[in-house]
């Protein structure tokens, strides 16, 4: 594997917080340094987040659905947010635990789903229906 130079942290940092509401700078960003896409930021104490994390949370479907067009990798929090049903479902039949599991800043998917709005509303009652925390 060919070793590469680290992305600037200060690049990382600003990729990552307009990852969680400015599309127009996440796409400049983007095209001034393509390996920002799956890049995480470490906002201290374990909690690492990537943009499509940000957008997740935010219920940014705009930029999560242009993040994951460019490549980006798709998380089961991500999943929650944009409604899709099948992902979010086959993957608690696969763990069942991680209907606990929190993503970036401590967000259970009960919040990510909420984020989603309407096109979130089948992941929502399945979480809810499960139990999820």
């Amino acid at each position: 594997m060919q070793k590469k130079e680290p992305i600037k942290p200060e690049l990382v940092r600003e990729f990552v917080a307009k990852s969680h509401g400015d599309l127009a700078r996440v796409k400049e960003l983007l095209e001034q340094e393509p390996s920002l896409l799956n890049a995480t930021w470490d906002w201290g104490g374990g909690d690492f987040e990537s943009g499509i994390g940000g957008a997740g949370h935010m219920g940014r479907v705009d930029i999560a659905e242009f993040l994951l067009e460019k490549g980006a990798r798709m998380d089961i929090f991500c999943a929650a947010m944009l409604g899709k049903f099948d992902i979010v479902k086959a993957t608690l039949e696969a763990y069942p635990q991680l209907k606990a599991s929190k993503g970036p800043h401590g967000l259970t998917l009960l919040h990510h789903a909420r984020q989603g709005g309407d096109r979130s509303k089948q992941v929502l009652d399945y979480l809810t229906e499960l139990g999820a925390s």
